[in-house]
């Protein structure tokens, strides 16, 4: 691990429960989260996990429980509050604007930290024309980090999966989030791909500060990369603790480690 300190507990989740028509997705889950560490949610398929990070993004209301952010606690949040309030997610499936270069995906992550209005930037007028290249600057700044300057004018659509899902991190970035969640971000990744992510992911967490939560399947990435680890199965939690305590968790070897992947 890098030399970064942990802090306080930043996200602070407690008693969620979320039920689609009387089906149970989340039971009571509980957990927190300290600034700058990299926290994984790991469980088996249909554990709920990509449903706790909509709950925490403010995507799904869940009909229990309530989420803390910085010591403020909300019942209900909308994803533009989340987003404002600095929380910034990558997506399973990716959803880049295909035809647009990924300069200018990235930059529609910058759109919340736009003061000038739609008007002005459309015009590039005085203010907003300095400030465009105040956010440019910052995205090149993205660019240069993930190590795709080749790219910079190519649409997304014809990139690699794995430089797409590197975009799609970028596009996060640029709303300079303090908690980044992160949606299986090594999926569909062969073993080189999936270094180089875990190493930018680790990069992020150093260099940018950011908080990390990820959700993912690959047990030797989360075993390397996490801090700390809470585990769900069938939308309970069944284990939490650092990547130690967890392997040796009997609950978790049950649920997770007797499942072929």
């Amino acid at each position: 691990m890098s030399s970064r300190k942990i802090g306080d507990v930043i996200l602070d989740v407690q008693n969620i429960s979320l039920s689609f028509g009387g089906v149970k997705a989340l039971t009571d889950i509980s957990f927190n989260v300290r600034e700058h560490e990299v926290r994984a949610i790991i469980g088996p398929n249909g554990a709920g996990k990509s449903s706790m990070l909509n709950c925490i993004n403010g995507v799904y209301l869940p009909q229990q429980g309530s989420i803390s952010f910085r010591g403020k606690t909300f019942k209900h949040m909308n994803s533009r509050q989340v987003a404002e309030m600095g929380v910034a997610r990558t997506f399973q499936n990716l959803a880049l604007f295909k035809g647009m270069s990924v300069l200018d995906n990235i930059m529609t992550g910058r759109n919340l930290k736009m003061k000038s209005g739609l008007f002005a930037q459309a015009l590039r007028w005085g203010p907003a024309e300095r400030e465009e290249l105040q956010h440019r600057e910052f995205v090149e700044h993205i660019i240069d980090f993930l190590e795709i300057q080749a790219h910079r004018k190519t649409p997304v659509g014809r990139l690699p999966y794995g430089l797409q899902k590197r975009v799609d991190l970028g596009r996060a970035l640029a709303m300079e989030p303090q908690v980044l969640l992160l949606d299986e971000p090594m999926a569909g990744m062969n073993v080189e791909e999936k270094q180089d992510m875990s190493r930018f992911i680790l990069d992020v967490n150093d260099e940018f500060g950011a908080t990390i939560v990820l959700i993912e399947h690959d047990m030797g990435v989360v075993m390397d990369i996490s801090d700390r680890v809470v585990v769900l199965d069938y939308g309970k939690k069944i284990g939490d603790g650092t990547p130690d305590e967890v392997r040796s968790n009997e609950n978790v070897i049950r649920a997770y480690l007797g499942v072929e992947h």
